[in-house]
């Protein structure tokens, strides 16, 4: 298996590295972040124009057709960024659009940065199961009618469309039973409230009351929404680990440079034996974190559901370790300075502790790779 990337990935790296380190600096996020809408239109069309937002579109609708692995190196360069626009809600919500087909129109919007998405998902009590929906969408005519409510939806705020899951048959819990349906944000009867996150992101509640849903508004068949969601969770817990290993090697940069430079007893408190041991642990977890990120975006290709799901649960299981250990092990090596607003180390370290609670934490994988058929009897091999 050939793990290098190949120059059109590299080329999509190199230009995402370039706008960052030129027009999305560190101060420039700070300010986006601090204005009222939280995010930037001017950064997002430069993310439509570096050609972003086309890459996971497929080609038939105007995009590059792009897999997991090219999205893989677009993922960690705005880890490293700590680009706070709604892309990954977005190329998430495209996801779904091609996995439940029919969507060509509106992913040609998606790749021309014409349309946001969000993915209206989790509830109150269902924490990290996705599958635990007590929404409904009840029939009506030719149509549904939607109440529930979704909550920490990631820039459902500033998404045109949301992609929302409900049941319309069965228990509350499992994949029998769930529906998909694309609504527009302004439909009536959805209310949307918006707010910042830990990490500077932005997320939104979101309340359903009474909401018609036409039958052109189902994503997939009446019931059978439940694959469409498990593909598109793995999908985006893939894409969240390459995130979180972007983030990662620019807080261990940072971290490097810092005892390098920090002085004490008239010396770099980098020569002190027992921080050069630290930074050896964190970069063997920054290296086991890398290799399991990739070989997640690999597997999300693969037509076998249970490989696929067990890559991906090993993958976010390991990296939302590896994230944990880093971010903490960085801060503690800063100083009192690892937790102020002003050093980079601190968003780095909100970040990383905000995805190692997104689409499902150490705990949910573990226990979700263990349930995988077969598991017994390899442990016991």
């Amino acid at each position: 298996m050939d793990f290098n990337f190949n120059s059109e990935q590299l080329q999509f790296a190199d230009a995402l590295k370039r706008w960052i380190g030129r027009d999305y600096t560190f101060e420039t996020r700070r300010a986006i972040i601090q204005s009222g809408a939280g995010t930037s239109s001017a950064a997002w069309a430069t993310l439509a124009e570096l050609g972003m937002t086309a890459l996971p579109v497929p080609e038939e609708s105007g995009g590059f057709n792009g897999n997991a692995v090219d999205m893989f190196v677009v993922m960690q360069e705005l880890g490293r960024g700590l680009v706070v626009e709604p892309y990954f809600a977005t190329v998430l919500g495209a996801e779904f659009l091609r996995l439940a087909g029919g969507r060509g129109a509106l992913l040609e919007q998606v790749a021309g940065g014409e349309l946001k998405l969000a993915c209206a998902l989790g509830e109150r009590q269902s924490r990290h199961d996705m599958f635990d929906i007590a929404t409904r969408a009840g029939a009506n005519g030719d149509g549904w009618v939607l109440n529930g409510e979704k909550k920490v939806v990631i820039h459902g705020a500033q998404a045109g469309m949301l992609i929302v899951s409900a049941r319309t048959s069965g228990e509350q819990r499992g994949q029998d039973g769930v529906s998909l349906f694309l609504l527009p944000a302004d439909t009536p009867g959805i209310t949307i409230l918006d707010y910042r996150t830990l990490d500077g992101q932005r997320a939104a509640d979101v309340r359903f009351e009474n909401v018609q849903a036409p039958r052109a508004s189902l994503l997939g068949a009446e019931g059978a929404g439940g694959g469409i969601l498990d593909a598109a969770l793995d999908y985006g817990a893939g894409l969240l680990c390459a995130e979180a290993l972007g983030a990662m090697e620019a807080i261990f940069e940072a971290t490097l440079e810092y005892l390098k430079t920090r002085q004490q007893f008239g010396a770099p408190i980098g020569k002190f034996q027992a921080l050069q041991h630290r930074m050896a642990d964190m970069y063997i977890h920054l290296e086991q974190a890398r290799s399991m990120a990739l070989l997640a975006a690999v597997k999300l290709a693969s037509n076998d559901v249970t490989e696929r799901r067990r890559s991906v649960s090993a993958a976010k299981y390991r990296i939302n370790l590896a994230a944990r250990f880093v971010g903490q092990q960085a801060v503690q090596l800063h100083g009192g300075m690892g937790v102020t607003d002003e050093l980079p180390a601190a968003h780095y370290f909100k970040r990383l502790a905000t995805i190692e609670l997104t689409l499902g934490d150490a705990d949910h994988h573990l226990a979700r790779f263990m349930a995988q058929p077969g598991f017994g009897e390899r442990a016991a091999a």
